[in-house]
């Protein structure tokens, strides 16, 4: 295509640079090129923004020069050639297909993240269980060195269940679903002697972790185990007696020490499955052995769970039942309570309003006795002479205002008969 500068110059002043462009089958920087080749100015993008909003923008001014023809021939884009695969050669490493990329291990979204809040614990002495600070957090007890083992067992277990089609989650606050306590001895014994003076706590999520068969909760707990080991004092702490700074001791670093009994974490889990719905007592639980590891329990564990179902379903039954005729009965007994309340109210209200009226009766015969002097004191005022008359009669007013009303129906008026003072709300 061929035109003149001052062609060139009108469409692009009239237009941006990148609209005109397509109409000579060319791109937008070939263009500004052969303006700029040619000395043919166009306006830039802050004209085109203040023309849009309306503002005045000043155009450049063509410069002149002398009026060339200006050929602009339209871009032709190159064939591309057609990639050519090549093939591998006879016995190459590369005939034979190339392994699959291991696929990461799935993660429970119940598990994400919770290994950073197990670690930010309170204080725990070596080898002790872990006790964060967060309380909602699924329900996994374990030491620091077992921690990675306890979450991978867990994530196993959850994952298993969540491949039955059973969401394990934490409890909503607005359920009532309550966490059973969980025993964490590998041995059932009488005695307990975890943590120092034996009276460590074990820390303990705040929600259970559940999952529902139906309608039925079930819930979940993973526990490492502690086992009875002899520990040795040294050097103001204690340590399991086999080892090293006790190994490593010299004889006279152990002549004031002394040994004691206590339960510690031994790296083995427990997992535990309980009803935590309030008066079903239903728990069973799986403990793994040097010779059987958990994780392999898992598949077992879940179907066992399955079954277990008709069984809890009868067990919530009979607790529904029971805790109805238990609220029945506190209701009945809350009746009893109400009416006996009432009628203590009411012969309550009748004792205070008679011993009320015997008072203003008692008053009343007071009044008379002072009403009786009062009238003897004015007749006698008829025999004493003008001045001593009107001196007493003063005195008299005097003494009736300090005495006040002594009208019967005053007294009356105040009295509060039985109904006015408590009303009955069973007669």
């Amino acid at each position: 295509m061929q035109l003149t500068r001052l062609e060139l110059y009108k469409r692009v002043c009239d237009r941006p640079v990148s609209k005109v462009a397509p109409d000579f089958g060319i791109s937008g920087t070939a263009l500004a090129a052969i303006c700029k080749q040619y000395q043919v100015p166009y306006p830039g993008s802050g004209y085109w923004t203040r023309k849009s909003l309306g503002l005045p923008a000043e155009l450049p001014q063509l410069p002149a020069t002398s009026d060339d023809i200006i050929e602009i021939t339209p871009s032709v884009p190159k064939p591309r050639k057609p990639r050519q695969k090549k093939l591998p050669e006879e016995g190459s490493p590369r005939n034979t297909r190339a392994a699959a990329k291991p696929r990461r291990a799935a993660r429970h979204p119940l598990l994400f993240g919770v290994e950073e809040h197990f670690r930010k614990t309170r204080d725990a002495k070596d080898g002790e269980f872990l006790r964060p600070f967060k309380r909602i957090l699924p329900d996994v007890i374990s030491s620091e060195p077992a921690l990675l083992r306890a979450l991978s067992i867990a994530n196993d277990f959850y994952l298993a269940l969540e491949k039955e089609g059973y969401r394990v989650h934490i409890v909503p606050a607005t359920d009532d679903l309550r966490r059973i306590h969980v025993n964490e001895q590998e041995m059932e014994r009488k005695d307990r002697k975890y943590g120092r003076y034996h009276s460590g706590s074990i820390w303990g999520p705040d929600r259970p972790t559940v999952f529902y068969i139906d309608t039925v909760p079930i819930g979940l707990a993973l526990t490492e185990m502690t086992e009875r080991v002899t520990m040795r004092y040294l050097n103001g702490d204690y340590h399991r007696e086999d080892s090293k700074p006790i190994r490593s001791a010299k004889p006279w670093q152990l002549t004031h020490s002394w040994t004691t009994e206590q339960d510690m974490p031994c790296g083995r889990f427990r997992i535990v499955a309980y009803s935590p719905k309030n008066g079903v007592d239903w728990s069973v639980s799986w403990q793994e052995t040097a010779q059987e590891p958990l994780g392999g329990m898992i598949p077992n564990i879940v179907d066992a769970l399955k079954a277990a179902k008709d069984k809890l379903q009868r067990l919530m039954t009979v607790e529904d039942e029971a805790a109805a005729k238990r609220k029945r009965e506190w209701e009945e007994e809350w009746e009893r309570y109400l009416r006996q309340e009432d009628a203590r109210k009411a012969a309550h209200a009748l004792t205070d309003s008679r011993q009320q009226l015997a008072e203003i009766i008692e008053k009343w015969g007071k009044v008379m006795t002072i009403e009786r002097f009062f009238a003897d004191a004015e007749e006698r005022l008829g025999g004493v002479d003008e001045e001593r008359r009107h001196r007493l009669k003063e005195r008299l007013s005097l003494a009736r205002e300090m005495m006040g009303s002594l009208d019967p129906l005053d007294f009356i008026e105040h009295w509060l008969a039985p109904d006015e003072r408590y009303r009955s709300k069973y007669i």
